[in-house]
């Protein structure tokens, strides 16, 4: 046995006449067209979010004439093009 309840809620007019079209057009009802959307929009913010992957990208590089790896100071004067 399933128990419905009834309540009254307030849905912009645009997003509303899009639902009554999609229930003509399902030819079902809108209150099914109504709680479908809202179980997927449900169920959705339940999944956990896809893990992120990085992907690594390996390029061969070499050691620039006159920087002093070991000189952090100097290091960053020569990325950011002060010397």
């Amino acid at each position: 046995m399933q128990i419905c309840m009834r309540t009254t809620i307030d849905i912009d007019d645009t997003l509303l006449a899009e639902a009554k079209k999609r229930a003509i057009e399902q030819n079902t009802s809108l209150r099914k067209v109504v709680e479908t959307a809202l179980r997927e929009s449900l169920s959705r913010q339940n999944r956990p979010p896809k893990p992120f992957h990085l992907k690594w990208r390996t390029v061969r590089g070499h050691l620039v004439p006159g920087v002093d790896i070991a000189d952090r100071d100097s290091v960053y004067e020569r990325m950011e093009g002060r010397s």
